[in-house]
């Protein structure tokens, strides 16, 4: 290995409970694959938090024999809004506390006090940067552009471009892809209200775990014998079952599960008509091997396949390629840490 190749970039990923760190080396390889975690102490407010990073980045490089003299950069994964670079806004998932937050400084000062020299620090959206991190993986040492989308509790989503970097926009909102509508006409499907206040058909709405009550309680009326149309409990707690049901052959939990694949392929022929990517990755809960059945995950993108295809043009039908996400919990704290080693080299 190089001497250059030798330097190590470090990436943080901020959850709302638990923050992850991984780092690259030089020449872009993966330190390590072990999961490094630790509690976020988002309740106790943003220096304490800040602290946790800096004591999760140490226990990191002490882990793996490494040392801070050979740390040249460092990236932050983190949720927006912000209301500049590097300064948080309100954000659904930390405390209040956090709005107006300089994370972008505040992490930086404590990096250098730390490393005892100071380290440059690279701030951005933790959906981007998980898009960073495994347009890596799936391009190799090939090329062409990366589109994420990762449905959980939200959607996740991502460009990133032939250079390694992903798309922010002028006021870090860019690819907020989950709140462009649907093409709802296509699905048959009722415009439900996203909780992003808008009401025009959020894609969020129909892929991911926020939507899934509307989904349910509709379809429920097909099912009237089924065990979640007898249960008292809220709706928002009847859909915690569902992806188990889905697995098991249940045909409503099915159903609905084949409805979200293809509102999520539509969505994939709308952002290919805006970015026309090479790969598209899906990440998220639906496809973590520890989460879903082989068989759950290839119907799932199967119908992601099915319903995109046919929306693409020809020359986009015959290169686009559908993959699911392969790095997990470590594509964001690694997507930070290579943007760190990007931001180095430019």
């Amino acid at each position: 290995m190089k001497d250059d190749d030798k330097a190590v970039y470090l990436g943080t990923d901020c959850g709302a409970t638990t923050s992850k760190v991984g780092a690259v080396w030089g020449d872009g390889t993966v330190v390590s694959t072990k999961l490094l975690q630790r509690s976020t102490r988002s309740q106790d407010g943003p220096a304490a938090v800040v602290k946790s990073w800096v004591d999760a980045a140490s226990e990191f490089l002490e882990q793996h024999d490494l040392s801070w003299d050979q740390v040249r950069g460092a990236g932050l994964a983190i949720p927006g809004p912000y209301q500049r670079y590097g300064v948080l806004d309100k954000s659904p998932n930390l405390p209040d506390s956090f709005t107006g937050f300089d994370v972008h400084n505040g992490y930086a000062g404590a990096l250098a006090d730390r490393a005892g020299h100071p380290i440059p620090l690279t701030v951005g959206n933790d959906g981007n940067l998980g898009g960073v991190g495994e347009a890596q993986h799936v391009r190799g040492r090939g090329h062409g552009t990366v589109l994420l989308l990762a449905p959980g509790s939200g959607l996740g989503c991502a460009f990133v471009d032939d250079r390694g970097l992903p798309l922010d926009g002028d006021t870090l909102a860019g690819m907020e892809g989950g709140h462009v509508p649907l093409p709802l006409h296509l699905l048959d499907a009722k415009p439900y209200p996203c909780g992003c206040g808008r009401t025009w058909g959020c894609v969020e709405v129909y892929t991911t775990l926020s939507g899934l009550p509307y989904l349910l309680a509709e379809r429920l009326e097909k099912y009237p014998d089924h065990e979640l149309a007898k249960s008292d409990r809220p709706m928002k707690e009847r859909v915690f079952g569902l992806r188990t049901l889905a697995q098991q052959g249940d045909p409503l939990a099915q159903e609905i599960f084949d409805f979200q694949a293809k509102a999520l392929g539509i969505h994939v022929a709308v952002l290919a008509m805006a970015v026309d990517p090479k790969y598209v990755v899906i990440g998220g809960g639906l496809m973590d091997p520890e989460a879903t059945s082989d068989a759950f995950r290839e119907r799932y993108l199967g119908l992601v396949r099915e319903a995109a295809l046919p929306l693409l043009w020809p020359a986009q039908r015959a290169t686009l390629t559908i993959v699911p996400a392969s790095l997990g919990d470590l594509s964001q704290s690694i997507g930070a840490a290579l943007v760190a080693l990007y931001r180095s080299r430019s």
